[in-house]
């Protein structure tokens, strides 16, 4: 989620973002398996191995999203936020071992979409 719940997200934004997680994910040793998103919050469906943190790779996603982020789009993204900040420092993270992934897929590809 931004932060404050500031709607700064745009189609261009994430789809950037998107490949930035994937990249993150593949440095992490994980797998981004569905990601999308609204005007204000993604989803991320993300295969991990047991050796990594949840909590380390959700600050990496974020840090080094937010980092790109606000260099490649600074006036759009300075419209909504400031002081540095990008995403909310909360997050959800849940496990769907006994869930088919092809619900959890379809739930997060039918997220409403920015303009």
């Amino acid at each position: 989620m931004t932060k404050y719940r500031r709607g700064a997200l745009t189609q261009p934004i994430l789809a950037r973002c998107r490949q930035i997680m994937s990249e993150t994910c593949e440095d992490s040793g994980a797998t981004l398996t569905e990601f999308n998103g609204e005007e204000d919050h993604v989803h991320l469906l993300v295969q991990y191995p047991p050796t990594v943190q949840i909590s380390i790779l959700v600050n990496s996603l974020k840090g080094v999203s937010a980092r790109i982020l606000r260099k490649e789009f600074p006036r759009h993204i300075s419209q909504f936020l400031w002081g540095g900040h990008f995403w909310s420092p909360s997050y959800f993270a849940g496990s769907c071992g006994g869930a088919p992934l092809s619900v959890i897929s379809e739930y997060i590809a039918q997220q409403k979409i920015p303009e």
